[in-house]
């Protein structure tokens, strides 16, 4: 009869990630190791190592982009913090404003039947901040779940008290410097959303369209093309390319028209934006409705004209035209063509349609009075760290976000991305940032009428008589008469600050008093890793925001993942109905499963595709190395494979009588801590979780322990301590490499094995 085991019952029985997840995440906060003050001394005396999360969007909850994220990020923390590093990740919630008031928007007018303007500004800022409160509590518990090793402590919010702090701080020194202004220029406008947009945020959707060939009039004998016949009523000129030859006897010339109602001006330029071979070689200029022809207008000083509101509706035109929507008009326009006479062709194309990325909305380029920051402008930078750029000397944003990566002071993984980064740059223009919305950072800028001006300069000492009526400041203004800028930031110059407005920018009173605070210690921060698609909306922002601002690059390495796909390589969409919730594998798989699944087998920048079998895979391997333990724990309790008991053995990590057989174990073992350590300096993630699976389940399940059965069952008690020993070693070696990837797992086994320190802040093996 078998005698009862000497080993944990829960050993007897597959490992339960369900029961086990929650109450491991609950040792860990409570230890304290999350947070960098309160790590053991080796760490306090550590090298700093920090990374801020990309803050979630509080529209929603985390999809699988989001659980790569977190994964590869705890990966890279965790390894550190064993390395004995100063760790500190950061983490946080981004209000995500236009997304997140136009979710709001849409749930009280279907509910409700009302919108925004029905319930005032106040009301529905409450009703916003409620749902992103409620966001954010549902982000933070699926951010726990995956088992992200965070400084809870330090979380941050974009729109919180201290980052707004940061926003005005922000705002009023970039004014100073003269890079943020107020002007009038063609913008992208949402008629959907009724806001501005950047380029950025614009998805260009590939649609069926007709692209109209025409003259304006009998009179005037120049051909033009455009899919958009409705906008023409508003055009200023003519533009041929000065090398054409077709056009060269017009060039200077002026005509005038009646077009489909509207009376209109235009005068033939010569301008090297035209493309000679597209269409007629003729481009009808609309300086109102395009930022390329805006740049036109601006070359050749050619009038502006509106002809479309901010609802998409014609302001100008016959009884058909005025009014309408501008698909109506377009129609109305063509008709008119046709019945003139000076329609000349009608092709079926392709066409890229700008849309608004939160709200589906047709974009609309408009002239607008709005909030820029001016890349191109030359300011002085008074500090700075970044190579090539020196302190006190002029230079502009553009050549800010250049010369950091450039210089190196960035390195981008994959490199290849770095190509892309530059060409992004060169063709960047000011940054519009004001957005026509209720929902984020109130613009710090202050206005009052020149009537009322006067009387208050004494008191505010804001101006003097005969300058300005506007007042741009981190406070507001003293005295009466003063009314705030409607309008609120772009969600991205909040972020923007994210990497230093989290650790304290403006810089606290401790820093005053020459105390080391988490700005001096932690920034710039080690890692930036975040999506390749945002590399434009935030990663190139935070670089220009922090060299403006602080004179330092806000990271130095900036690592991107790819997107997670299915495993078909289809987006995941509720369309296609493929979408795999991160909740709903760690709730069947554990948490280890699916952070493994999508680590193994996509390298940085590519795209990775994701089945349910895959997670269900890496679950095996979790009751693999569970299995693993019960075999050697067994052994080591004084189970034998035979029929004699023997005495217990208890782990002595210095141990060395090894066999030769043994020896050459080690040997391999300590070839693979080698190699896997460069790999992790060299974010290699999915090589090395790739090795140390296949090291786990081949090499040790499937070799070295089928090789022990015969020595442990046998009589010889010197084999058996030594190869209890040697499999003791490779157990604790194997639980440290395997756990920046497979936390839960590894800690639970590690708290059976009476360590007195718990695995997260084990030392990494050394070779």
């Amino acid at each position: 009869m078998n005698e009862p085991s000497k080993i944990p019952a829960k050993f007897l029985k597959p490992y339960d990630p369900a029961s086990t997840e929650d109450r491991i995440y609950s040792l860990w906060e409570k230890s304290g190791f999350f947070n960098p003050d309160h790590l053991p001394e080796r760490n306090k005396q550590g090298e700093p190592f920090s990374i801020v999360l990309p803050p979630p969007n509080v529209t929603g909850t985390l999809h699988m982009g989001h659980a790569a994220m977190l994964a590869i990020e705890d990966i890279m923390i965790r390894y550190k913090r064993m390395k004995g590093y100063r760790t500190l990740w950061v983490p946080g919630t981004d209000h995500a404003a236009i997304a997140t008031q136009s979710k709001v928007e849409k749930q009280i007018e279907k509910a409700e039947g009302k919108r925004r303007h029905d319930l005032g500004r106040e009301e529905l800022l409450k009703r916003v901040n409620a749902f992103a409160q409620e966001s954010h509590d549902t982000i933070v518990n699926q951010v726990r779940k995956m088992g992200a090793s965070i400084d809870w402590s330090r979380e941050a919010f974009t729109l919180d008290q201290h980052r707004n702090l940061a926003v005005r701080t922000a705002f009023k020194t970039m004014y100073d410097l003269g890079l943020i202004y107020r002007g009038s220029k063609v913008v992208n406008w949402d008629p959907k959303g009724q806001t501005t947009i950047s380029d950025d945020e614009i998805v260009y959707e590939t649609r069926k369209a007709k692209l109209y060939t025409f003259k304006y009039s009998k009179d005037i004998p120049i051909s033009i093309s455009t899919t958009r016949p409705e906008t023409k009523l508003g055009d200023a000129a003519i533009a041929v390319h000065p090398d054409g030859p077709r056009y060269q006897s017009y060039i200077g010339k002026e005509f005038d028209a009646v077009f489909a109602g509207e009376a209109i001006h235009v005068k033939v330029i010569a301008d090297t934006a035209v493309e000679k071979e597209f269409g007629t070689g003729a481009l009808g200029v609309t300086p109102a409705h395009s930022s390329i022809d805006w740049d036109m207008a601006q070359r050749h000083n050619l009038p502006m004209k509106q002809v479309i509101d901010e609802f998409a509706r014609m302001t100008v035109g016959n009884e058909a035209i005025k009014g309408k929507k501008v698909t109506e008009a377009r129609a109305a326009v063509v008709e008119w063509l046709k019945a003139e006479g000076l329609l000349e062709k009608e092709e079926d194309i392709d066409q890229n349609v700008a849309t608004a990325e939160r709200t589906g909305g047709i974009i609309e380029p408009l002239p607008k009075l709005q909030w820029f920051v001016g890349v191109n402008t030359p300011f002085v930078l008074a500090h700075s760290t970044i190579p090539g750029i020196a302190s006190g000397s002029k230079t502009t944003l553009k050549e800010i976000m250049l010369q950091s990566v450039k210089s190196r002071a960035i390195t981008i993984i994959p490199d290849r991305f770095e190509r892309v980064y530059f060409n992004w740059i060169e063709n960047l223009r000011d940054w519009c940032i004001s957005r026509q919305i209720w929902y984020g950072h109130r613009i710090p800028v202050w206005y009052k009428e020149i009537s009322n001006l006067k009387s208050e300069i004494s008191k505010s000492g804001t101006a003097t008589a005969g300058e300005s009526e506007v007042y741009v400041g981190i406070e507001a203004p003293i005295g009466e008469g003063w009314s705030q800028d409607e309008d609120t930031l772009d969600t991205w110059f909040s972020s923007g600050l994210w990497t230093f407005s989290t650790l304290g920018w403006p810089r606290s009173a401790e820093a005053s008093q020459g105390k080391p605070d988490d700005f001096s210690l932690f920034h710039p921060t080690s890692v930036l890793e975040t999506g390749y698609d945002i590399i434009f909306f935030w990663v190139a922002r935070m670089i220009l925001m922090t060299g403006c601002l602080i004179g330092e690059v806000p990271f130095k390495t900036v690592y991107l993942h790819g997107l997670v796909r299915d495993g078909k390589g289809r987006k995941m969409s509720k369309s296609l109905d493929n979408i795999i919730d991160p909740l709903d594998m760690i709730a069947k798989y554990g948490a280890d499963a699916t952070r493994l699944s999508l680590i193994i087998g996509t390298g940085p920048g590519n795209d990775m595709k994701l089945s349910e079998d895959k997670v269900k895979g890496y679950k095996n391997f979790s009751n693999k190395i569970w299995n693993i333990t019960r075999f050697i724990l067994s052994a080591a309790a004084g189970e034998r494979f035979g029929s004699t008991d023997v005495p217990a053995i208890t782990y002595d990590p210095a141990f060395k009588a090894w066999s030769s057989v043994e020896l050459a174990h080690i040997k391999v073992l300590n070839d693979l801590i080698a190699e896997v350590s460069k790999e992790m300096d060299e974010f290699k993630f999915y090589l090395v979780g790739e090795k140390l699976y296949h090291y786990i389940w081949h090499e040790l399940a499937d070799k070295i322990l089928e090789e022990s059965k015969s020595i442990l069952s046998g009589d010889d008690l010197q084999a058996r301590t030594s190869r209890i020993q040697f499999l003791l070693h490779s157990l604790n070696t194997s639980l440290r490499l395997i756990h920046p990837f497979m936390p839960y797992v590894t800690e639970e086994i590690w708290q059976e094995m009476e360590n007195t320190h718990l695995l997260i802040v084990e030392e990494w093996p050394r070779a």
